[in-house]
């Protein structure tokens, strides 16, 4: 877990500090329509909805953006049709990626994701390559600046989280799926507000590389996440501690 808790860190940090709000909003965007169309646009009726909305909230989008995006899905407001792919591949090391897709030219997309990948030195794999390795956890990510660890822990095990772990800058709370909107609306209810709470992929086991082909499989991995149909990037890299990204 606690590779994949890093680099969440790294990109919550980095999202913050590179401004990237219009590219963010983008993607949410994608997700909301999408659910919505397959789900339905009630959120109490779609549980999928509701995670992807307080994913938007978290990032501060305004109500108004969400509620179009829900009624662009549901085709009560004219809005374009998206495809979702999962993509399984190999980055620098051999770590594995999956690739999560919401595009509306799924050869444009597979175009430019290998094209990706290839520069990366990384490849595509085989279907069933790689998701095998990755199981999908609900994280939620607190200030550790503001909150102490043990009142966090109390009140997310009692609503049935599975873990609290502390990296000193952040309290990340892992939760399965779903028990992931109970766990959070518990922690809000005692007025701990959340950085982060998403529904992602996490590995089962972690690989660890030299710093070099760490740092390439990062860049990678970030190059693949400015991608404008790529909403996600899992990965089984375990980030050394005290590793920094170079400039």
């Amino acid at each position: 877990m606690s590779g994949h808790s890093k680099w969440h860190t790294i990109k919550h940090k980095k999202g913050v500090a590179d401004a990237k709000r219009g590219q963010m909003f983008t993607k949410l965007i994608k997700e909301l329509s999408i659910t919505a169309r397959q789900g339905g646009g009630d959120p109490d009726m779609n549980p999928r909805l509701r995670t992807v909305i307080l994913k938007a909230k978290a990032a501060n989008m305004p109500k108004d953006n969400i509620d179009r995006a829900i009624k662009k899905g549901t085709g009560e407001l004219e809005g374009v049709s998206y495809e979702e792919i999962l993509y399984e591949a190999y980055g620098p090391g051999g770590v594995a990626l999956l690739i999560d897709i919401l595009t509306d030219n799924k050869n444009r997309a597979a175009a430019e994701i290998r094209n990706l990948l290839n520069k990366g030195g990384g490849n595509l794999g085989a279907a069933g390559s790689v998701a095998y390795l990755f199981k999908r956890k609900g994280l939620i990510n607190y200030d550790a600046s503001k909150y102490k660890e043990d009142d966090i822990l109390e009140v997310a095990i009692d609503a049935g989280a599975e873990d609290v772990s502390n990296d000193g800058d952040s309290i990340e709370v892992t939760t399965s799926p779903e028990d992931f909107e109970n766990v959070v609306k518990a922690l809000e209810a005692k007025g701990f507000a959340h950085s982060m709470a998403e529904i992602v992929r996490v590995a089962d086991t972690n690989v660890t590389l030299d710093t070099d082909k760490t740092e390439k499989a990062l860049r990678l991995v970030e190059h693949l996440e400015d991608h404008e149909d790529v909403q996600s990037v899992a990965t089984n890299l375990e980030i050394p501690a005290g590793f920094v990204m170079s400039e």
